[in-house]
């Protein structure tokens, strides 16, 4: 401490600190936060290299303690409490499927692959012009050849035959 206002400084804020703290609490109507920004305050003071001296010693470590009081605030406003982390925490899910649920996927690839299969050509095709192309169904009637009434009627069998072969796969 090189200069001569932080020894008077320090010595009013060890000498006063009780009601400085009392002051600060009714200001900040924290007692927690009031006692942080005194020890705050005590270490900015004690590496203060302003050499002025200090007329009112009480309303500059007021002013101080504020201001630290106020910065403090503002950190805890950005940083999350232990509560919403563990709540955060909780609420994470892992994105990759489980061992079962590749199996499963596997399972209904599988079955699914069996039904096209066993479809018609051209059921089977229109099923994939439809859904995985994402052909509208005029067109589809339009490339093969056929009437828009065809494309309605094998879609539906298609949808009927996955519908009902997948359900059975669903319940084994």
């Amino acid at each position: 401490m090189s200069n001569e206002a932080a020894p008077v400084l320090l010595d009013y804020l060890n000498k006063s600190y009780a009601s400085l703290k009392r002051r600060l609490t009714q200001v900040l109507g924290n007692a927690d936060l009031a006692s942080d920004a005194l020890h705050d305050t005590w270490v900015r003071v004690k590496d203060r290299d302003d050499r002025r001296p200090i007329a009112q010693p009480a309303a500059y470590l007021m002013r101080v303690a504020t201001n630290i009081a106020a910065d403090i605030q503002r950190r805890q406003r950005r940083s999350l409490s232990g509560d919403d982390v563990d709540a955060l925490l909780e609420e994470m899910v892992d994105p990759a499927p489980s061992p079962q649920r590749m199996a499963e996927a596997r399972s209904d690839l599988n079955a699914l692959t069996q039904v096209m299969a066993s479809m018609p050509e051209r059921r089977r095709v229109i099923l994939v012009l439809v859904h995985w192309d994402h052909m509208a169904q005029k067109d589809v009637a339009s490339r093969l050849g056929i009437s828009l009434r065809t494309v309605e009627y094998e879609l539906r069998r298609a949808h009927d035959e996955l519908n009902t072969r997948m359900d059975i796969h669903g319940a084994e």
